[in-house]
């Protein structure tokens, strides 16, 4: 099991930036490891969403919204093969915008036991990049930058 923390302060207001974090369709366009995302529960993001990412590398895990506090805190769940994976995301209103803490935790089984420890040592620089992406989409478009349909 590999866990990690990652915080970084992002100049959005915490509405805004909720909103285009918790869209599953979205994640293309900030999350460097996705070719795009499939089999989207229809609706506005909600827990108990479903749908699978399709990654660059081919791996397509299962993935679930756990919980969506409005602003404050969204989770997820992702499963493929031996590896689960869980993901929370915490806003915090801070005068320059929103301090974001990532905490997740990679778990694997068997022979995917060394997959998820690997992986769980490279996620907080890429959860920190992936952030650091999703702010710049933000700031380059109008609006919220919410993928909508």
């Amino acid at each position: 099991m590999s866990t990690f923390t990652v915080t970084i302060d992002l100049p959005h207001p915490p509405p805004v930036l909720f909103r285009f974090l918790a869209e599953p369709r979205n994640r293309p366009r900030w999350q460097s490891s996705l070719r795009t995302v499939a089999d989207i529960d229809e609706g506005e993001p909600h827990p108990g969403q479903h749908w699978r990412d399709v990654t660059k590398v081919g791996i397509r895990p299962q993935m679930q919204l756990t919980e969506l506090v409005p602003y404050r805190l969204i989770s997820e769940t992702g499963h493929w093969h031996g590896v689960d994976g869980l993901l929370s995301l915490k806003f915090l209103k801070i005068q320059q915008g929103t301090r974001v803490t990532a905490e997740g935790r990679l778990i694997g089984r068997g022979a995917f036991a060394l997959a998820a420890a690997v992986s769980g040592r490279w996620a907080p620089e890429t959860i920190r990049k992936d952030l650091l992406r999703a702010s710049e989409v933000l700031s380059q478009e109008p609006g919220d930058g919410v993928a909508r349909g």
